[in-house]
Formats: structure tokens, sequence, C-alpha cells
């Protein structure tokens, strides 16, 4: 799926927001401006009004934030997501019905959750591996 051009430029734009401001220079500066913002609000008495004004530009900033996160942090999911069903797919020992299993239901995923926690319990007690038959439907 292709998205319009103006999504494609908000995306990218989002992502180097996030890119910059995942930086220590970031960081460093944002502290700084708190910092110069604090002593102008001593010397100057701490105005009620610059109080307010401070605060509501940190909400909004915090706002804005979490979206920028919450976008990079999809688009890095998302790719890593693709890099791991890829590997699944090409190698022949894996369960290829596990390519893309987080948009399986809850009972498939506790289904193979249990699966795996007998698998790995088996291995803890030296047994002898169980020949596991992938691509078989989970009904069985």
């Amino acid at each position: 799926m292709k998205w319009p051009k103006p999504q494609r430029r908000v995306s990218r734009f989002l992502h180097w927001i996030g890119e910059l401001t995942s930086r220590t220079s970031a960081a460093v500066v944002a502290f700084l401006a708190v910092l110069v913002f604090a002593l102008v609000l001593a010397l100057d008495g701490f105005p009620p009004n610059w109080e307010a004004g401070f605060s509501a530009a940190s909400a909004a900033v915090t706002l804005v934030m979490l979206f920028v996160i919450q976008h990079t942090q999809s688009r890095h999911q998302l790719a890593l997501q693709l890099k791991l069903d890829e590997l699944i797919r090409t190698s022949p020992a894996a369960d290829d019905q596990l390519v893309r299993i987080e948009a399986a239901d809850v009972e498939e995923l506790d289904e193979r959750a249990r699966e795996q926690q007998i698998l790995h319990e088996s291995l803890r007690e030296g047994d002898a591996l169980e020949i596991v038959e992938f691509n078989r439907p989970l009904s069985e």
C-alpha cells in the first residue's frame, strides 16, 4: 500500500523529528532552555502568566512528542517484524505459520505460547527432542 504524498511527507517529517530529538544534544538543549526559563522566571518574580505559558507550552510539546515517538516506534517495529518474517520464511526448519503471527487471535497466540513452553521445558529437563511437524493446523 502506497501512502499519498502528503502522508509520506508527514511521516518523513515525524521520523526526522524523532531522530533529531533522540540525540544527546537535544536533551542538553532542552535542559538549558528549561534552566534559562527558570532563571528568567526567578529574576522576574515568578509571574503567574509566564508559568501558565510555560506549562501550556511544555504540555503541547509533550503531546506532540508522544505522537512522534509512537510513529517512529511503529515504523521501527514494522521494519523489524518484516526482517524476522523473512528469516522465518527462508529457514527450512522454521515454522512458517509464525510469519505474521502478531495478527493472530488471542487463542492462537496462547496455544503457540503453550507449545513453546512445553518445548523449552523438555529441553531443560534433558528429554529427547520430540520431532515437531510444522505447518500443521492448530486444531489437530
